[in-house]
């Protein structure tokens, strides 16, 4: 195939790109346009300029809290850790906020230097699974999942927007992370590379780690959620829509009896 050079608005490259390549068509086919997080340096500027560090501690597991969506300049190299941590420092100072912000700066930097040193041996499976995920995982997610199609609203929500946008909030992965793993069973590697594949700032250090984190094989404990963790954290309107029965509405003590035991 013969690539040419395209030039135009992001609308028109967007169409040339669309004519070349198929996978410009979502999981159920459906055209999905350029994303609305445009890319670059001055972009990237611009967006950590705007963000605000103020209220982050308090509001970055909600929906729609105050994160910083810079991970996608982070991922490519457009913005640099320290830039990103010394602009919080100079106009917000030694903030609780700001701590908790570089907090989680060095959660990415972590992932990156185990990645370093273990290269793709992040690819299985760390440290024995501390509970039980199940034997027969899957290859591929099922169709009903990467459609979003599984009438769990929350889910599907948390599929339209990746496949849509390229993006999907952190307590969004988390949930849709432990869904496939603790109560599909399907195994913490083939949600890992659907996730990859549509990730604008997918990164194979905190991408992979991640799951590994949410599975148990790469911390002491599973990571799970409830119903009730959802409608605190912004899903409300999600359940209100639900008309299939709900797999999260139960404590704690319950869902580890039902999934593990």
């Amino acid at each position: 195939m013969k690539l040419t050079r395209i030039s135009g608005t992001r609308e028109e490259v967007a169409r040339e790109v669309a004519g070349v390549f198929a996978g410009y068509y979502g999981e159920g086919g459906e055209k999905v346009g350029p994303s609305p997080y445009v890319g670059g340096r001055k972009a990237a500027l611009v967006a950590l300029e705007k963000f605000s560090v103020r209220g982050y501690a308090g509001s970055r597991n909600k929906l729609g809290g105050g994160v910083s969506r810079l991970s996608f300049y982070i991922r490519h190299g457009v913005l640099g850790l320290r830039e990103v941590a010394e602009s919080v420092r100079q106009r917000f100072g030694e903030s609780y906020d700001s701590l908790k912000f570089w907090q989680e700066l060095g959660w990415r930097q972590f992932w990156q230097l185990v990645y370093g040193r273990l290269g793709h041996r992040i690819e299985e499976d760390l440290e024995p699974a501390k509970v039980n995920l199940g034997k027969d995982f899957a290859d591929e997610l099922p169709e009903e999942i990467r459609q979003g199609k599984t009438g769990l609203v929350c889910m599907d929500e948390c599929v339209r927007e990746l496949v849509e946008t390229g993006y999907m909030h952190n307590h969004a992965r988390m949930w849709f992370a432990s869904y496939l793993i603790h109560f599909r069973k399907l195994g913490w590697k083939v949600g890992e590379r659907f996730l990859y594949r549509h990730l604008l700032d997918g990164d194979p250090a905190s991408n992979g780690l991640s799951w590994q984190w949410v599975a148990s094989t790469f911390s002491h404990r599973p990571y799970l959620f409830n119903q009730e963790n959802i409608q605190e954290n912004g899903g409300k309107q999600w359940c209100e829509r639900c008309r299939v029965k709900c797999p999260f509405a139960a404590s704690y003590p319950e869902l580890e009896q039902r999934l593990f035991s």
